[in-house]
């Protein structure tokens, strides 16, 4: 790899920094002053190409249009503020573009604030962050609007094509907390993932809703069928109200998995922890039957060991058997991926750590801004569309 800068000559900066007490960081810091070099150092450079001649070259005699000294102008980069000068022209057409007009941060500020944003800070976070790190004073109103440029990009998000078919699709939600119509509500927001025939995870949509039931659901399986989803083979989820429902009226021919997982949660609950072994090794006789037929006699072996003294347990099972009893026509590897919601629940625990630093988002808008940018953030981390996929 060819070295930016010879050794020598950083040497030289070094030694020179040491010997004027110059720091190496922070404001007044040599690579504060570099930045600043190096940033006009490129507007000349521009200026040169706009006029079309070096300075003091006599080709710029009598061409139209000359430098006219300097603007200074100061600008928030991560080293912490620079005041730069800006190259004028005559004429007032040239455009910088390394730093555009009107522009007071660099690119990178502008990352830095998404980056942390996604991670779950809030806007007087980052405020007081950039202010203690990089001597940046960025307002909370200025951050707001610096996440706001995503809105398009989530538009853009939540009406993309997606896949014609996955063979399983995974639903589940988490708590909110959101100001609605003067109020502070608990609302919930619902994770769409769906895993296409080569095997990758796709983010295919977030819904925020107070109420579920059969009307919501179908209202999310029409907006994705307008976009393209024609079939489902599996659709693995926990108990969400008129889901299942839905399902049978969008795609007839999906079977509604629960996930096992859940069931076996909700029905120790109920059950004391010095019982949790006995009880659990009576469930794992239902769900790792060979057959249907196997699986009801282990239910009834269940009620008759348990239905006594935790009738509560037994209920989970009854209500939930329905929507469990497709696992069992299932071969064994099949079982393995949709015994739990795992795939979506790892997911939602990262939303769940960036969401609880709010009280509550002051609207469904804000909630959203987050948890796409949070979801994106998953995505980069496990490698775009192989991951979470919050682009495919």
């Amino acid at each position: 790899m060819t070295e930016v800068l010879d050794p020598s000559v950083i040497d030289a900066l070094l030694v020179d920094a040491q010997a004027t007490g110059t720091p190496l960081d922070g404001v007044d810091g040599l690579l504060n002053r570099m930045n600043k070099a190096v940033i006009e150092r490129a507007l000349a450079a521009e200026m040169t190409v706009e006029l079309g001649y070096e300075r003091g070259d006599p080709v710029g005699a009598g061409s139209g249009n000359s430098r006219n000294g300097y603007t200074a102008k100061t600008i928030s980069t991560t080293n912490g503020p620079v005041t730069i000068n800006v190259p004028r022209d005559r004429n007032g057409v040239f455009e910088p573009r390394i730093v555009p007009k009107h522009a007071r941060r660099l690119g990178q500020i502008d990352e830095m604030i998404l980056s942390l944003y996604s991670r779950g800070m809030t806007t007087r976070d980052i405020e007081a962050h950039l202010h203690e790190v990089y001597g940046v004073n960025a307002s909370r109103e200025l951050i707001s609007k610096v996440t706001d440029v995503v809105a398009d990009e989530i538009e853009l998000w939540r009406n993309r094509p997606v896949d014609e078919v996955y063979p399983i699709v995974y639903v589940d939600g988490i708590r909110i907390k959101v100001r609605d119509r003067g109020a502070v509500t608990v609302k919930v927001a619902y994770l769409v993932i769906g895993i296409d025939v080569e095997g990758r995870k796709h983010a295919l949509g977030i819904w925020i809703a107070e109420t579920e039931g059969a009307k919501f659901w179908l209202s999310v399986l029409t907006e994705l069928r307008n976009r393209g989803l024609r079939d489902i083979l599996i659709c693995c989820c926990d108990g969400l109200t008129g889901l299942p429902e839905a399902i049978t009226t969008a795609f007839p021919n999906t079977v509604v998995q629960t996930c096992v997982v859940h069931v076996i949660r909700n029905a120790m609950k109920f059950v004391s922890y010095a019982d949790r072994k006995k009880v659990a090794a009576g469930m794992r006789a239902i769900y790792t039957a060979p057959s249907l037929e196997a699986a009801e006699l282990a239910f009834a072996g269940f009620e008759a060991d348990f239905g006594e003294q935790y009738p509560g347990a037994v209920d989970v099972w009854r209500r939930a058997w329905n929507e469990f009893i497709p696992f069992l026509d299932y071969p064994p590897e099949l079982r393995l991926i949709v015994y739990t919601t795992n795939a979506i629940e790892s997911i939602n625990f990262q939303l769940r750590k960036i969401t609880k630093n709010r009280g509550h988002f002051p609207s469904d808008e804000a909630a959203m801004k987050l948890l796409y940018l949070g979801l994106r953030n998953i995505s980069s981390k496990r490698g775009g569309e192989s991951g979470t996929g919050t682009h495919g």
